[in-house]
């Protein structure tokens, strides 16, 4: 099935797009661009075997517009998606959005934001897809299985979607500093005018700062230089995680290992038995040796006859 992921995840980007135009989060929006679509056909002409297979692989699609970074009203729409796909689903059972458990606290916010904000539909929406079970818990996000290594394929996101990180840089801007600083200087020309016929010094009152644009100007680059450092990091962290993984192992392996050799194991009754036997046959064997005597063979049936 992995053929049609591609298409799977346009289609879905495109009716994504289409409800993010519309500046809403109000289900009946999303259906009537659900409608328009025909979304609804997506699990036509597949064959009884091959239901299943595909309909976790459009849950699967559809979820990973669920979780951050991506904007509020693109969740919604990927909530309001993953139910109506989950309920024109022709697979019998019915397969199950999977979810990782670390993703939880994520969805449980994700419900107090929109409770607090008076979305009703949106927190409807979700408790009825809990009530009718369809969330499947699991430990990790994708299924694991025993098959070769392969370089995992990284995901373009949209860019459309996620909610903007630097909102700071776009407010700070540099025609805002140049007008802050226009309007600086004229605060000082008033207050020199102001305070001109008066025997009180004009430094005595400072109602702002006087290296408010440039400390606002330092301030806005440090944020943009962390941000940058920030996304290295994680980028950093993805291809690392393997190298990580197996160094924790090492370790574990080299703590069991100090621990076994540490102490020493005592040997059983049985076996502290079994070594003083092998001891004391071994002795008698050489003091016969030293002796001379050999055991008697054993006689033939035909010689003994």
């Amino acid at each position: 099935m992995n053929f049609s992921l591609k298409q799977v995840k346009s289609d879905c980007e495109e009716l994504l797009s289409r409800f993010q135009r519309t500046k809403s989060v109000r289900f009946e929006t999303f259906s009537e661009i659900w409608r328009e679509m025909k979304f609804y056909q997506i699990f036509y002409g597949m064959a009884t075997r091959q239901k299943r297979l595909f309909a976790r692989l459009v849950l699967d699609a559809a979820y990973s517009f669920f979780l951050p970074p991506f904007s509020f009203q693109i969740r919604v729409g990927a909530l309001y998606l993953l139910y109506s796909l989950y309920e024109c689903q022709s697979a019998a059972p019915r397969a199950q959005v999977r979810v990782a458990l670390k993703d939880w606290e994520d969805i449980q916010a994700f419900e107090r934001d929109a409770g607090e904000a008076q979305h009703l539909d949106v927190v409807y929406i979700l408790r009825q897809l809990m009530r009718q079970k369809g969330f499947h818990f699991a430990a990790m996000p994708t299924l694991l299985s025993y098959n070769k290594k392969r370089k995992a394929q990284r995901s373009q996101r949209c860019e459309g979607f996620m909610e903007a990180p630097s909102r700071p840089q776009e407010l700070v801007s540099a025609e805002l500093l140049e007008e802050l600083s226009h309007v600086h200087g004229l605060y000082d020309k008033l207050k020199v005018s102001a305070f001109a016929s008066v025997e009180r010094p004009v430094s005595s009152v400072q109602l702002s700062r006087n290296d408010l644009v440039p400390r606002l100007h330092a301030t806005m680059l440090d944020y943009h230089q962390w941000q940058q450092r920030k996304e290295c990091d994680e980028d950093a962290g993805e291809g690392t995680s393997l190298q990580q993984e197996c160094t924790m192992r090492a370790d574990l392996l080299a703590s069991i290992k100090s621990k076994a050799y540490e102490q020493p194991s005592v040997p059983s009754r049985a076996r502290r038995h079994l070594k003083v036997e092998l001891k004391v046959g071994s002795d008698e064997a050489e003091s016969a040796h030293r002796s001379g005597f050999r055991p008697a063979q054993k006689l033939s049936l035909k010689a003994r006859t």
